[in-house]
């Protein structure tokens, strides 16, 4: 499991525009990797709008937002449009990135129990170690509250 100090796991992902992405080809920034369990659903609009509508104050502080969920390339640039999102979105179609931020978990939904993505963010620093992680996040707010950390 990791924790805030471990080195952030490389992501080897396409983006929106399916360009081929690696996070280490941010290093010397500050990211804040949020990932999220579906594209254009209300709680995953709610947390991109947020972060569109803070960009700004992200980019004041120097750090780099990324939303990443298992959607297509496709499904994600659809979703980037809709909502004018000034931010890259990655498509881990696989779950790779998700299996190796321990993010893919069992999930109870409506009583069922389902494999999904827990809403997480991962605040990453210039040198590419984790700074903190936000588990089980609640859409409404969240910007702000990565906001106040950084």
């Amino acid at each position: 499991m990791l924790k805030a100090g471990d080195k952030a796991p490389e992501i080897k992902l396409q983006t929106d525009t399916g360009d081929a992405f690696k996070l280490s080809s941010l290093k010397g920034q500050k990211v804040v990797l949020y990932f999220y369990p579906r594209a254009d659903t209300p709680g995953c609009t709610i947390e991109a709008n947020e972060f569109r509508d803070a960009i700004k104050s992200f980019a004041k502080k120097k750090a780099v937002i990324l939303g990443i969920s298992p959607d297509t390339p496709a499904a994600q640039a659809e979703f980037k449009a809709k909502y004018s999102l000034p931010f890259t979105l990655l498509c881990d179609v696989d779950k790779a990135a998700a299996n190796a931020y321990d993010v893919y978990k069992e999930k109870n939904m409506y009583g069922k129990k389902v494999m999904g993505i827990v809403r997480s963010t991962f605040l990453i620093g210039e040198d590419g170690k984790i700074e903190k992680i936000f588990s089980k996040v609640k859409p409404e707010g969240h910007a702000e509250e990565v906001l106040s950390v950084l």
